[in-house]
Formats: C-alpha cells, sequence, structure tokens
C-alpha cells in the first residue's frame, strides 16, 4: 500500500501518538508491526511496545523494506523471565504450548505498560492504543487516563470470529455455508481457556475493532459483526491486508529467489505450515513422498515450531531422505519471506496450514491453496477459502486430522491443484480475487478508504 506523507506537526507537539501492543507470537507480532508501519506512514507517531526479546523478534522477521520500520519507536520492556520448552512434535495436541509460558509471562506486563502510558500522556493531546485482543489484560488501565483510548486488532478472520462467537454461545453460525463449520471445541486448551477468560474479562473499554481483513475478502462477516447487538466495541475496520502492496525482494535477500528465478510461471507449490507447527517425522517422510510422486516443482520451507524464546539456538532438524529434492525441488530450513515467495511469478499454489496471515497474504497473491489446517481457527480459515470463495481444496476433511496423512493422498492433492482442470478453475478465482484485493489497496480503493477513515477517527 502507498506510503502517504500527511503533513502533521512536529512529533513532540503531535496531537496524537499511537501505541501498538502484540501478542509475543510471531503471526501476531508481525500483524501488529505491519499496522504500526501503515499508520506511521500517515506521519504518525507509533510506538511498539513489548519485550526486548519480543520486539528484536519482530524486527528481525519483517518482511519489509527497513525503511518503513526506521519511522517506528520501539518501546522495549525488560524482558520477564519465562521458560521456552520446545515444541512436541508427536504431542496429541495441535495447539503451540511451548508459547504459553512466554503468553502467560507477559501478563506481568501490565505495570510497565501503565506507567509508559501515563508518561505519553503527559506529552501529546491523545493517546491511541492498539492492543492484540489478548493483551486486553496488560492495556486495562487505558480506561482510566482521560486522554487515552484503544482499539482492538484481531488477528483472526471475521469469518472465524463469527465461527467462534456463535460456538462459545451455542448459537447456529448466523450466515449460510456449504459444509458443516468445525466445532468451537476443536479451537482451545484448558490451558489457552484460563488466559483467554482474563483477556476477555478485561476488554469492555476499547472503542473499536481492527480485522486484517478486506471487504472483497469478508465483508458479509464484517457486516454480521456491524450489527450484532452484543457488539459493544465500536466501529470495525477491515484495514488488509496490512503488508505492503510491492513487496521489494532485497538484494542477497534469500537464496530460493534465485532457484525460483529458473523455474517457469506458475509452475511451483509453495509448502509451508506456519510458526506454530512441528510435524512429526512420520509425516515429514509422508510429505517428502507426496512430493516426489507429484512430478510438481516444489518450494518447502521445513522449520520447527517457535519457541518461546527463537533466538535460543537450539532447534530439531528433520530428517529427509538422501538426495530428497535435488532437481525437482528446493528445501529451506531456516525462516523465509513468505510474502514476497508468494509474490514470486514462478509459485503457482500453496500448501498450507492456513494460519489467517497465510490465507491474506496467499490471497492477496493471487495464490491458491490446498488447506491443511492444524488447530485454532485454522480449519475455519481452511472452510473460508475451499467452500466459501472457492480459491483452494482441502488436503484433509478436518474430521480426519488424528491420522498420519499418506504420501498418495498428499500427491493427488498437489496434481489436483497444479495440473488439473479443476486447479486451473481454482486458480483462476484466486488470481480474480488477489487482483481485487490489490486494486483495492490503491487510491479510491476500499481498503484505502478504510484506512483513511480510521487514520481520520483517531486523529479526528
Amino acid at each position: 500500500m502507498g506510503h502517504h506523507h500527511h503533513p502533521t506537526t512536529a512529533t513532540n507537539q503531535a496531537p496524537v501518538a499511537v501505541v501498538a501492543v502484540p501478542l509475543p507470537a510471531q503471526g501476531h507480532l508481525n500483524q501488529m508491526l505491519h499496522l504500526s508501519s501503515l499508520i506511521s506512514s500517515y506521519g504518525l507517531p507509533v510506538y511498539y511496545a513489548g519485550s526486548a526479546l519480543h520486539n528484536r523478534q519482530a524486527r528481525s522477521r519483517f518482511n519489509a523494506s527497513n525503511d518503513t520500520v526506521s519511522q517506528i519507536h520501539f518501546h522495549d520492556f525488560p524482558t520477564p523471565p519465562f521458560l521456552s520448552p520446545p515444541p512436541n512434535p508427536n504431542s496429541t495436541i495441535k495447539f503451540p504450548t511451548q508459547l504459553l509460558p512466554a503468553l502467560e509471562a507477559s501478563l506481568t506486563l501490565r505495570p510497565l505498560f501503565a506507567a509508559f502510558l501515563q508518561e505519553l500522556a503527559g506529552k501529546f493531546k491523545r493517546v491511541v492504543v492498539v492492543h492484540d485482543t489478548w493483551m486486553s489484560y496488560v492495556v486495562q488501565d487505558v480506561a482510566g487516563i482521560h486522554n487515552a483510548e484503544s482499539y482492538e486488532l484481531v488477528c483472526i478472520s471475521a469469518f472465524s470470529s463469527i465461527s467462534f462467537i456463535s460456538g462459545y454461545l451455542g448459537l447456529p453460525f448466523p450466515l449460510p455455508h456449504p459444509k458443516e463449520l468445525p466445532p468451537f471445541e476443536d479451537w482451545t486448551s484448558d490451558e489457552t481457556n484460563s488466559f483467554a477468560v482474563l483477556q476477555s474479562e478485561a476488554s469492555d473499554f476499547r472503542s473499536g475493532c481492527i480485522f486484517n481483513t478486506s471487504r472483497l475478502i469478508e465483508a458479509p462477516y464484517l457486516e454480521v459483526l456491524e450489527r450484532d447487538e452484543r457488539n459493544k466495541s465500536g466501529p470495525i475496520w477491515g484495514l488488509g491486508p496490512m503488508f505492503p502492496k510491492s513487496i521489494p525482494i532485497l538484494q542477497n535477500q534469500h537464496e530460493c529467489f534465485s532457484w525460483l528465478d529458473k523455474q517457469d510461471p506458475k509452475s511451483v507449490i509453495y509448502v509451508s505450515f506456519g510458526t506454530t507447527v512441528s510435524l512429526p517425522d512420520d509425516q515429514i517422510k509422508e510429505i517428502s513422498e507426496g512430493l516426489a510422486q507429484s512430478g510438481v516443482k516444489f518450494l518447502w520451507v521445513l522449520r520447527d515450531a517457535d519457541k518461546g524464546d527463537v533466538f535460543d539456538g537450539d532447534v530439531r532438524r528433520a530428517e529427509l531422505p538422501e538426495g530428497f529434492g535435488e532437481g525437482e525441488g528446493m528445501v529451506v530450513r531456516e525462516w523465509a519471506p513468505q510474502p514476497q515467495i508468494l509474490a514470486h511469478p514462478a509459485v503457482g499454489g500453496f500448501m498450507s496450514h492456513c494460519g489467517w496471515n497465510s490465507c491474506v497474504e496467499s490471497m492477496t497473491a493471487g495464490v491458491a491453496i490446498a488447506a491443511w489446517p492444524m488447530h485454532s481457527d485454522q480449519p475455519s480459515n481452511a472452510a473460508l477459502v475451499a467452500d466459501i470463495l472457492k480459491t483452494g481444496i482441502v488436503v484433509r476433511e478436518w474430521k480426519d486430522r488424528a491420522g498420519v496423512v499418506k504420501a498418495s493422498l498428499i500427491e493427488s492433492v498437489v496434481r489436483r491443484l497444479m495440473a488439473s482442470e479443476e486447479g486451473d478453475r481454482i486458480k483462476e478465482t484466486a488470481e480474480k480475487l488477489g487482483a481485487a484485493v490489490r486494486e483495492a489497496t490503491e487510491a479510491g480503493g476500499v481498503s484505502r478508504i478504510e484506512l483513511d477513515s480510521f487514520i481520520a477517527h483517531v486523529t479526528r
């Protein structure tokens, strides 16, 4: 999205400061940093407030050119101590429980955040707090500061939000949908529930909600949330896609680009399961066989899930068969810049866990998805992609998630998406949606108008 620097007064007398408060998990850090960068492009001072460790993580993995980040003030709180256990790839619970100690430690930031907010409230006419849903507890003291207001950044889709709220209240999903939706019980675990209750008890003070989605993707679902009488949160903005529209491929940025440059247009399937999924060895073996048998070129980012401390060097390295990938594919073992990979002309499909960031990045790039959800909101996102938007296919039904997905099924799914008439139709639908979503971020487009209206609201 274009960076329009609107003239403002010098920062030291600026009427408005924005404070961004992310949840310390990669998909949340990343969305908040992209939103911070968008807000900062309007000339507003933005403070990205988190533990020193997680601010460093957000900066080191940021998928955009550094000039957008250089405008943002990173406010580092001392990192609270927490255990950082490795993920367990063989656990029956697919939720990334290894991150819970870091999330729970974040609760201790509340008094530090309150003091920082007081300090800013003395320097600016208005302080606007934008906080992750799951950081409501930490920022709740905003309610006692007369010149501060807060907005919640919801890091899941509007569709999943409705699914979650309906399930929680025991109500049917309020709009027609083609297939049975995954049950609410599959979303959470006991440990996450207690953390969630703390957040919801502290969330009555917000002045509005921001979703990382586009009305071109989710208009009916945003409208349901806007009409809901239970919605005490004020206006709702769909400000996605939040990452920059033109994504520079930085020189020497990543070895995978020189490999992609040699491939035919739309010939490669990109395979990645995000930062919260650790695949067991037997599943990795089936994926490697299925990809090899498909005859389709592939770029596979094979990493273990993040720990609470991503800089703590000891990481499992899954074994692959000798000589695997030579000729037909490339395996990447470290962090890779996903939006740039999806935007590359050689990429024609994406085998994904359907985390919401990945869905938005894929839809914006116009790339069709082979949906393989693992936990939380992912099965709901997969239903949106495959059954409603028709920009993907499912690898396996959610009810069959307990077993290992066999190589023969993986091979057939890859071929269906990448080398069949059905796949061509789905890819065409995905390309049309991507073009519309990108166009909406240009001047006069619905996403740009919505972003302008949010900025006008907080600077009123």
